[in-house]
């Protein structure tokens, strides 16, 4: 059976909850950056906590004791209390206490040169921290965009013919760099700035509990409003996102469809889509930042009730001469350290959750199945025979069989040809043979082989394809050309081009089989292009060729020799055609009259005059109907 044409929303909520830590675990794989990142950190974090600590020492210095008034003691005095108060395993060696400075101003001199060390060192873990955590998050969401991609490449056609291309590619690019956003803001930002938040609270904890426990009593509050906006941050980025995906794919096909949009002055209607699309995003957009903008306010006056009941807790301890004005001052710098750390947390959180709506849509892409890659038989070249037998397919969204019922054996060699109105099946049919989709019911065989049992590169190696839909890629002839043969001499690119007629003109152009095509080859001709596509497909040599209304846009003379130097190696390969043009398929082995996805008749063009209806009056008309693929 085909695949459907995308997850289910239930799978894709179950599979991509907690998606952005899912992701963010892809970290892990990079052990050196990370835990390199995280000592930086601590270290960063600790020369503030102990720079912290070293201010409160120098106040002490210069302020009195709360209790015995003593204006300060020096720095060998303060070290004796401490070590006389400390457990047995902290104790210092004597030598060392007596080394330290007697007197206080050389006391504070002492302290600020360490300070100024601290300072130092802080700094620079800082910037080890930094680059350490941009350096893996860059690598990390290339490794998941590179992924991401690969999954595309990897889908069944029909997932992708059956969503939006712009929505997909809009995934890999932009939810990609809001990815890196999220990712940034974890290890850069989030983690330099909760340990130092920490390392301030301890600190401030260190030098005065109480005023600390104020403090913490916000912390629950706190969390609720962060977790409760960040919810309704991450809903409207990823609708956002969706409509960012829109915007793009409005954009895209009015760029592609340029000329059609002129001839039927249709440019105020694409505007307007563009525009509908536009005010979605903008409505999103603005729902997302008030969000945002209504977290600063909610923590500010937070703060403002904290700072309220610090002041009312340390006025009382100061007059009960329960506090020290030193110790006061450092505790209060030490928490405004720790609040000024902690305060960006709300917007990082926020970006996170931003993060978290473009992992989602990122793994909803990578959750999807690629395709079968078929048994562990390869397929031999192709000598024998393809049958199809009692071959059914319908498409995921379709009601009826566009296939339906086909039984057919076509020898090795033979050239037929389908034929019929559009939408019978013909493209389709043919898309069963390099399984560009598995049929719902039956079987493809080449050669007595089932085609859904052979690996399937082995299959496609031995299959040349060329639509009436010529797709070019970004490069010069030459590397178009050999797109199906890589690795294919200059002579080998030649002869196909010759081959397909296609030689004289391109080596018309300026610099030949080296010129560049341009985007989606536009500066070529309709006919230049599907020449191209012809000699690409004859480059590779294959045993089974597909022309699907390959020379439709060709003049009658080019098509008819494009035609007779594919007939000189007929008996090399199975050729199977659909055109539009009577005079392409009158020469086929056989023709193969289709209908509604079931075949009507098969038989020479003289045969089927006579006796097929359908045929007689597709023939009458002297071309057969054009279109879209079917």
């Amino acid at each position: 059976m085909t695949p459907k044409t995308g997850p289910s929303s239930d799978a894709a909520s179950t599979s991509t909850r907690g998606a952005f830590w899912q992701l963010a675990r892809r970290m892990l794989h990079h052990k050196a950056n990370v835990v390199g990142a995280l000592v930086m950190a601590f270290v960063s974090a600790a020369g503030l906590g102990a720079g912290l600590v070293g201010i409160a020492l120098v106040l002490k210095q210069v302020l009195p004791d709360a209790k015995s008034g003593f204006e300060g003691r020096s720095l060998q005095q303060m070290a004796q209390e401490a070590a006389a108060k400390a457990p047995g395993w902290l104790s210092v060696p004597q030598g060392w206490i007596d080394g330290l400075p007697t007197d206080r101003f050389d006391s504070v001199v002492w302290l600020v040169v360490g300070l100024g060390v601290l300072t130092l060192v802080g700094g620079a873990a800082n910037f080890l921290h930094r680059y350490l955590s941009l350096s893996l998050t860059t690598h990390v969401v290339a490794e998941v965009r590179r992924d991401a991609y690969e999954h595309v490449l990897m889908m069944p056609l029909g997932r992708i013919i059956g969503g939006s291309s712009a929505d997909t590619i809009s995934r890999i690019v932009n939810d990609a760099n809001t990815l890196n956003r999220g990712f940034s803001a974890l290890t850069s930002q989030v983690v330099a700035q909760l340990t130092k938040g920490i390392a301030a609270a301890i600190a401030a904890f260190v030098i005065d509990w109480r005023l600390s426990l104020v403090t913490l009593a916000v912390a629950p509050v706190l969390f609720f409003v962060i977790r409760t906006l960040g919810k309704r941050i991450r809903r409207g980025s990823k609708r956002a996102m969706k409509g960012q995906a829109k915007l793009l794919e409005s954009a895209t096909e009015a760029m592609f469809g340029f000329r059609v949009m002129k001839v039927y002055g249709a440019e105020g209607r694409e505007l307007e889509r563009f525009e509908s699309h536009n005010r979605q995003v903008v409505k999103e957009q603005l729902r997302v930042r008030t969000a945002r903008a209504l977290a600063g306010p909610l923590i500010e006056l937070l703060a403002i009730i904290v700072m309220g009941a610090l002041a009312l807790v340390a006025a009382k301890a100061i007059i009960d001469s329960e506090l020290d004005p030193a110790n006061f001052l450092t505790a209060l710098m030490s928490l405004a350290v720790a609040g000024n750390a902690l305060k960006p947390l709300n917007n990082l959180a926020q970006d996170i959750q931003q993060a978290d709506a473009a992992a989602q849509r990122l793994l909803e892409v990578m959750h999807v199945a690629p395709e079968p890659t078929g048994g562990t038989n390869a397929l031999p070249r192709h000598t024998k025979s393809i049958a199809f037998e009692d071959v059914r397919f319908k498409y995921p969204t379709g009601r009826m069989f566009a296939v339906d019922g086909v039984s057919l054996e076509i020898p090795f060699g033979s050239t037929v040809a389908f034929v019929g109105p559009n939408g019978c099946g013909k493209t389709t049919l043919l898309g069963l043979v390099p399984r560009l989709y598995a049929p719902s019911e039956g079987s493809v065989r080449i050669d007595g082989m089932d085609v859904d049992e052979v690996q399937l590169s082995s299959l496609r190696a031995q299959i040349g394809v060329v639509s009436q839909e010529v797709v070019l890629f970004a490069g010069t002839i030459a590397e178009n050309i050999a797109y199906s043969k890589p690795n294919a001499a200059r002579e080998e690119i030649e002869r196909a081009a010759k081959l397909a007629h296609a030689d004289a003109f391109i080596r018309e152009l300026p610099e030949g089989y080296d010129t560049p095509v341009g985007a989606q080859g536009l500066t070529l001709s309709g006919g230049q292009r599907q020449r191209l596509s012809i000699a690409r497909a004859l480059l590779r040599d294959p045993a089974i060729l597909i022309l699907d209304e390959a020379t439709s846009m060709i003049d009658a003379e080019s098509e008819a020799q494009i035609a007779a130097a594919i007939s000189e190696q007929a008996g090399r390969r199975t050729t199977l055609v659909v055109a539009h043009r009577f005079s392409t398929i009158t020469s086929a082995d056989r023709i193969v009259v289709m209908d509604k996805g079931k075949v009507l008749d098969v038989g020479r063009h003289e045969e089927l005059v006579e006796r097929c209806e359908l045929y007689r009056q597709l023939a009458s008309h002297q071309t057969l109907p054009s279109g879209a693929a079917t």
